[in-house]
């Protein structure tokens, strides 16, 4: 069946070249359509999946409470004074009048409030409400001595995208016009802001990875690729493949995210690969006959084995669906994407150019194959002897035949590596938190750093009150005393603010007695803060503030508040949830631990099933050997640099499972056709690494090289990733060119000892009758 479709392929290019060449144009005009479509996402929806219960919560908290403002970070030296306060009311009835901008507050609002509508004018007056203010209110808006904060509200119900390109412009320009006064220096900070610099420093960042990439590959072209003709046409196909990848992306409706951003350089990566192999092959077999036939015996001899060993990568990814974590699966998908478009281009688009390009090869014979596939390099003349000169393919050969007369040491070491790697991975921190992941110049993220030098931590733990009467008497008292209970037990927390806290400050600095107080300390409260702790009657919010907690701490201090929560028992129909960042962060690092071992799990099953079905050989396990070894291996490097587990990184496993997965099926595949045509299994291993792997290491130098420009990013995230995806590849090499001769050793042996206990088995009754001797039972 597979025959038959891979000819079919091959007959059809052959026949109509200019017409698979329009048809990629045309796929091309289409996919560069879907690219415009892409957006992006930088909300905490990439963390936690926004269908579960904690997602839906979560959104819920969002939407009603937690609204995406904008905060003005204005410095001064003297944030009371008259100017900077009467420069402040101006700068408010500028921002109220703009469009989507429902409110704007600053402590202007609460003085003039506390002033009967009038904003005070002298030092003085200014210095005596101030003092009469909550210390709760005054940490809000009034933080230091030389930093005040004023916050400016889009409407509700305004998308996200909207809110953080046409209010976030608004905003700026209204600031840009103001006039401060001299030595006032305001930058708008805020979710929005950020989540706006970070989608601007993204979509740079995808064209600094890709473009690197393709510079890499270029480079990679040319210098270890020049005895074919056309060396860069490779390039030019996975150019088309990532295109239609992106294409994919955009109509499907899968957004940009951090962890998609680090894929394009994967595909890259990968897609040479392939590229290389079906023009390895084309150019191998040019040299013996016609380019019609060259084209056939590549589509149909090398399209097959490259396509086995894709799937069996695709599969690795795969094993990532399982995350419950949303980047993670993004990543997979989009990964899954672009290998099978490169795949896809590069099988039919680069048979068809040959064509219609009339390609010829070089006239020098290359004395070195990078082809793989049945019946590849045949036309490679016998290795003529040197003096003493080094060469590479050789030195491989000669390993490969040492080592498959030695397995078992080099097993043994591998293994003992591997152990150590699977004992000391839980050992590996995890990191979840989002501002780890950003570029450290990000002014976002430095404005945040600027606030936490002042303020000192600003780590909350937010938890979400619903309730039939989140304002009545009792829940609130109990409100109050879940507070106190855990400000006494739990060292960690250093305050915390709710509702009843203004209720207090506005009722003497007592808890109301009455529903009556309650209600009527509550009519006091400025609605620019009771909006900030309170959504109607029926939702509330309790905001702990936390020492300068590590995401693992902020995990076990979310666990005690839970037992702490069902221990003091709420009132009727009362529930309260984690929320915000830090609900999601600490989701994710649970995420994080469950699902990481359940991808590689997963990717090893995928890999066995579909070796079995593919092959139905004992052999068909042997590459699950060395891949075990080698993600055991990256365990310890890991380990060794200090290198945290990411949403990143915890994809590691999966993805070095697929990628070593066609680096050892390769060697399997070559392995297989040499030991049916030679009846040794020394001999095949030999005869199978001097064959292909030259190739292989082009190939895992192709991916090496597309791999190298994650480290470029100036995200942490990423180019942490990248240093592991360029060790996992270094491993991947090994452990196909050496350790993969050592396991097809045993495995030769020990089918060739079966083979020899069978015949002997099938001997013994014919050689008894012979000799007189009894037959073996």
């Amino acid at each position: 069946m597979i025959d038959q479709i891979f000819s079919a392929i091959a007959h059809g290019v052959n026949r109509h070249p200019k017409v698979i060449i329009a048809a990629i144009g045309v796929l091309f005009v289409i996919a560069l359509y879907g690219m415009t479509m892409i957006t992006m996402d930088t909300s905490n929806n990439v963390y936690i999946d926004k269908t579960s219960p904690e997602g839906i919560t979560n959104n819920h908290y969002t939407e009603t409470i937690n609204k995406d403002v904008f905060v003005l970070i204005i410095k001064t030296s003297d944030p009371t004074s008259p100017a900077v306060l009467n420069y402040m009311d101006r700068l408010e009835g500028d921002l109220r009048q703009q469009r989507y901008i429902s409110g704007v507050s600053s402590i202007v609002d609460i003085l003039k409030q506390e002033n009967h509508g009038v904003l005070p004018q002298t030092k003085g007056e200014i210095d005596a409400l101030v003092g009469q203010l909550p210390p709760s209110a005054r940490e809000i808006y009034l933080p230091s001595n030389v930093l005040v904060l004023m916050e400016v509200d889009p409407y509700t119900g305004i998308s996200a995208k909207l809110t953080q390109t046409t209010v976030l412009d608004t905003v700026q320009q209204v600031v840009d016009q103001s006039n401060p006064p001299p030595g006032l220096g305001i930058s708008i900070s805020g979710m929005p802001a950020f989540h706006a610099q970070l989608e601007a420093t993204m979509g740079s960042q995808m064209g600094v990875l890709i473009g690197a990439a393709m510079i890499l590959m270029v480079i990679m072209m040319g210098l270890l690729f020049s005895y074919v003709s056309h060396r860069f046409l490779p390039v030019l196909f996975v150019g088309l493949g990532l295109t239609t990848a992106m294409g994919i992306m955009g109509l499907a409706g899968i957004q940009l995210t951090l962890a998609v951003l680090g894929a394009f350089p994967v595909m890259i990566g990968l897609g040479i690969d392939y590229a290389i192999q079906f023009h390895a092959r084309l150019d191998e077999e040019a040299r013996k006959g016609s380019l019609e036939d060259a084209v056939f015996m590549t589509i149909t001899r090398t399209g097959p084995a490259v396509m086995y060993a894709m799937l069996a990568t695709s599969l690795g990814f795969a094993a990532m669906f399982v995350s419950t974590v949303p980047m993670i699966r993004s990543f997979g998908l989009v990964a899954m994407i672009g290998i099978m478009s490169c795949y896809c281009v590069s099988l039919v688009g680069l048979p068809a150019i040959a064509l219609v390009i009339h390609y010829k090869p070089k006239a020098q014979t290359p004395k070195v194959c990078y082809a793989v596939g049945e019946d590849a390099c045949e036309s490679l003349p016998p290795a003529t002897p040197r003096k003493k000169s080094w060469s590479y393919s050789q030195f491989l050969t000669d390993s490969a035949v040492k080592i498959a007369k030695n397995p078992i040491p080099i097993l043994l070491i591998g293994l003992v590596i591997a152990v150590i790697g699977f004992q000391i991975d839980p050992l590996i921190p995890i990191n979840a938190d989002q501002k780890d992941f950003v570029p450290s110049t990000l002014p976002a993220k430095i404005d945040l750093d600027t606030v936490t030098n002042i303020l000192g931590s600003t780590v909350t733990a937010d938890y979400y009150i619903q309730g039939a009467r989140v304002t009545d008497l009792d829940t609130l008292q109990w409100i109050k005393n879940f507070q106190d209970y855990e400000l006494s037990h739990q060292s960690h927390i250093t305050s915390a603010t709710s509702i009843v806290t203004y209720i207090m400050a506005y009722n003497g600095g007592t808890m109301p007695q009455t529903q009556s107080e309650a209600d009527a300390a509550l009519e006091k409260i400025p609605e620019s803060i009771r909006d900030q702790y309170l959504s109607g009657s029926t939702r509330g919010l309790i905001v702990f503030t936390t020492t300068n907690l590590q995401i693992p701490q902020q995990q076990d201090l979310k666990n005690q508040l839970q037992n702490d929560i069902t221990f003091l028992d709420p009132p009727p129909g009362i529930t309260l949830s984690p929320v915000g960042d830090f609900e999601v962060f600490t989701t994710v690092i649970s995420s994080l631990v469950a699902s990481k071992d359940e991808m590689t799990y997963l990717g090893f099953a995928f890999i066995f099933v579909y070796l079995l079905l593919v092959y139905r050989h004992i052999h068909a396990i042997s590459p699950l050997i060395p891949i075990i070894f080698i993600v055991g291996w990256n365990s310890v490097v890991m380990y060794v640099l200090g290198i945290a587990y990411t949403p990143m990184t915890a994809t590691l496993a999966s993805m070095t499972i697929g990628v070593a997965a066609e680096y050892t099926i390769l060697v399997m595949e070559r392995y297989s056709e040499e030991e049916e045509r030679l009846g040794d299994h020394i001999a095949a291993i030999q005869e199978s690494v001097s064959k292909i792997g030259s190739a292989i290491t082009v190939s895992g130098l192709a991916t090496f090289f597309g791999f190298s420009a994650l480290c470029l990013s100036s995200f942490p995230i990423i180019s942490n990733f990248g240093i592991c995806t360029l060790i996992a590849v270094g491993f991947s090499l090994f452990g196909a060119i050496f350790v993969m001769p050592a396991v097809l050793s045993l495995m030769g042996g020990f089918t060739e000892w079966l083979e020899k206990r069978k015949h002997q088995y099938q001997a013994g009754p014919e050689i008894a009758t012979k000799t007189g001797e009894p037959g073996l039972n």
